[in-house]
């Protein structure tokens, strides 16, 4: 009876030391911000610490999607997952498995490492999530940095894209006003047409890009297209007020300033964005693009009220040319008048 038991109780310690041990993860979380997923696989009873002695495997939803064999040195690697690798090969016989992908091959689901090191292996189950917050924290602090969700908050793209169109609508408004008053030389009206047109495009499409969620090239060139080409509008304000005014005054200059800050501003918040998830001054895009906004508003206001009053009061030019015209007409009949005067 006792030789029995002894035996048994020897076969239960022998599979127990020929099963391998690891630090159980269960879930990982991957976020907007992540360019790569790393899904840990940790054992902790490696024996031979040997990677030629190790085989690992990686599978998601039970299929292999990368496998390193040690004993040949040679990698396999699923066609849909060709960033898999592991973390750190030099750290192998450490027990380090991890396995690395690039954010957009990471699919959500649950992935399982197995590894072989001669005669004993084990096997352990991780499943990869979404993760979504409304704000990322900083270090030391109950939201960690990694936990990020989206590039920009969706308060904050609406914000964007509402000031990019309320600029557009203002700018349409102030050249729809001086259409209506005033007649524009061919060539100007050609420039504002052409300005405008490249302006609400690019406007476009970087809205359309910018609007969805994520951290890529497509949301960065998005932001690119809103905050970049308002430059034009700079050039077309100049081109509105001297179609107005003779003589550019000091106000349409202080409004011109203005709006060059608020561009200046803007493409300032937008460098400082597109290097870094999250964003680390959103609110910098925001504030230059308002400015802008505003910029465009008070010109609104300028444009109709001097506008209107030059209409009753017409420019000093236009009020000294008019009899200029009339006198030199008159000097003109006289000159060529023949006088019919009797024979005498």
């Amino acid at each position: 009876m006792w030789p029995l038991a002894a035996w048994v109780l020897l076969s239960a310690v022998g599979a127990g030391s020929a099963q391998l041990i690891f630090s159980v993860t269960d879930v990982v979380e991957k976020t907007d911000c992540n360019k790569t997923v790393v899904l840990p696989c940790y054992v902790t009873n490696l024996k031979e610490n040997n990677a030629n002695v190790m085989f690992v495997t990686w599978k998601k939803q039970g299929k292999v999607i990368f496998s390193f064999d040690g004993a040949r040195q040679e990698f396999f690697r699923d066609p849909a997952v060709p960033s898999a690798n592991l973390v750190s090969r030099a750290d192998l016989p450490k027990g380090i498995a991890s396995l690395m992908l690039n954010s957009a091959e990471a699919d959500v689901g649950n992935y399982s490492c197995e590894v072989t090191e001669s005669n004993r292996e084990g096997e352990t189950r991780v499943e990869l999530r979404k993760h979504s917050v409304v704000s990322c924290g900083e270090e030391n602090t109950p939201t960690p940095k990694e936990k990020c969700g989206s590039w920009f908050l969706l308060v904050e793209r609406a914000i964007i894209i509402a000031l990019l169109f309320l600029v557009i609508i203002l700018c349409s408004a102030q050249l729809s006003v001086i259409a209506l008053k005033y007649e524009i030389v061919p060539k100007k009206k050609t420039g504002i047409l052409v300005a405008s047109f490249i302006f609400t495009v690019a406007a476009v499409v970087g809205t359309v890009l910018f609007v969805q969620g994520g951290y890529t090239a497509q949301n960065q060139a998005g932001l690119g297209l809103i905050v970049v080409p308002a430059v034009i509008l700079v050039p077309l304000q100049y081109l509105m007020f001297g179609i107005v005014f003779e003589s550019l005054q000091q106000a349409t200059f202080a409004l011109i300033g203005l709006q060059i800050l608020g561009y200046v501003i803007a493409v300032v918040g937008f460098a400082l964005c597109v290097s870094a998830c999250p964003p680390l001054h959103g609110s910098v895009v925001i504030a230059g693009l308002a400015i802008m906004a505003i910029a465009n508003l008070l010109s609104l206001a300028y444009v109709f009220i001097m506008g209107s009053r030059m209409k009753d009061h017409p420019r000093p030019g236009k009020a000294v040319e008019e009899p200029l015209n009339g006198l030199q007409s008159y000097v003109m009949c006289e000159k060529y008048t023949v006088v019919d005067t009797p024979w005498p």
